[in-house]
């Protein structure tokens, strides 16, 4: 096995630390304190191919693996964490219309979508369905070539702010298997959006409910088949863990830089506090864990490159340790920084409540625990812990 990065992939990850370290890391705290939705950032970023970057190249995409795609998101959460995570979003259900949309419906969607001129929110959670994707209860009914759409989807990053609406709604049966997948235009008549959510972190990017009422979609925005929206979602949440997972290890790795020069600098005692050995020994935690972390991660991407039977179990593997690792990582570094990591003046307060939500959005860390279980007690399920 190798572990060293080729050329190419060296090549994708200065370009995007590069633009982090000019466009996101300058911004990052003012977009905080504002609560400002960075959209002409998002542009920039289209201009690099970094809003479609799994999307397929016949839809405007680069077409890349989701281990080239990690790649890339590590450097961006390292430069803002938040808007890098929307930037995956975006990316998410950009590559489903790509992927499973008509091709007149990817032609009509994904130029826009691909440079970032456009931005699509991915709408899957509601009031009584968060873990439990399987029982929501928004629903598409057909009315000829259209369908009617009801119901309400909370916690949507950029709802109010974006232009698509990728939703998983139900037209059949109860269960997984009567939910389809749909492109809507954002600003379709009897869509209504809730106020932004005050949220701990996170705030450069909107999160607010979505409702629907009496909405009426083209048949042809329908993504997939009818009954194929619970698999379109679950493949694009194995994707969604992998770069959630990313943006804990970017963050950690900007919140280990920051601790590491502190500590060089400052002194108690009449001693910079990186010649103490407690100081020393939680910086070498730090960074093993964060090794470890990112390595895990590239080996889940690379599980689902390359379409491995377990990869599910690999993404939530990932996901689960990474972001807790993450967020120690950042909790550490805030606390070597002592009653300074506490202001805002330094940006460990941010890091730590922009990674907060990482073990919670995806699937709950305890729900990665469980998928990791029964797997594990599955006759013939070795691979995932050999």
């Amino acid at each position: 096995m190798d572990f060293e990065l080729n050329d190419d992939q060296q090549a994708y990850a200065l370009s995007a630390r590069q633009f982090a370290e000019g466009v996101f890391m300058p911004n990052a705290a003012k977009w905080d304190a504002e609560h400002i939705f960075p959209k002409d950032a998002l542009r920039q970023a289209g201009e690099l191919g970094f809003m479609g970057m799994y999307t397929p190249e016949s839809a405007g995409g680069l077409g890349m693996s989701r281990l080239d795609t990690s790649l890339i998101v590590e450097e961006l959460a390292r430069g803002c964490t938040s808007t890098a995570a929307f930037l995956t979003i975006h990316n998410m259900a950009t590559s489903m219309i790509g992927h499973y949309g008509q091709p007149e419906l990817v032609d009509a969607l994904c130029p826009s979508l691909v440079t970032g001129e456009a931005l699509a929110s991915y709408c899957l959670t509601e009031p009584g369905a968060g873990s439990d994707a399987g029982n929501l209860r928004s629903t598409a009914r057909r009315d000829g070539e259209h369908y009617i759409v009801n119901g309400s989807k909370m916690f949507i990053s950029g709802a109010g702010a974006t232009d698509v609406l990728v939703a998983m709604l139900r037209t059949g049966e109860p269960g997984p298997k009567g939910i389809s997948a749909f492109a809507i235009p954002a600003d379709s008549a009897g869509i209504s959006y809730g106020k932004p959510e005050e949220k701990m972190g996170w705030n450069s990017q909107p999160t607010a409910t979505v409702t629907f009422d009496n909405v009426r979609v083209p048949a042809g925005n329908r993504l997939g088949d009818e009954g194929q929206g619970f698999r379109i979602a679950m493949q694009g949440l194995d994707g969604g863990r992998i770069n959630i997972a990313t943006c804990s290890i970017g963050t950690a790795q900007a919140a280990l830089e920051t601790a590491t020069a502190y500590v060089k600098e400052r002194e108690q005692f009449g001693q910079a506090i990186a010649d103490f050995q407690n100081t020393q020994f939680t910086l070498a935690d730090m960074a093993t864990q964060l090794v470890a972390a990112r390595q895990m991660v590239r080996l889940a991407a690379f599980k689902l490159d390359t379409g491995h039977p377990e990869a599910s179990s690999y993404c939530a593997m990932a996901k689960r340790f990474a972001t807790d690792v993450g967020f120690d990582v950042c909790n550490a570094a805030l606390q070597l920084h002592g009653g300074y990591g506490y202001i805002r003046e330094y940006p460990l307060e941010r890091h730590l409540r922009d990674s907060r939500v990482h073990q919670i959005l995806e699937g709950t860390n305890e729900i990665m625990r469980v998928i990791i279980a029964r797997r594990i007690l599955m006759e013939g399920a070795l691979e995932v812990i050999k």
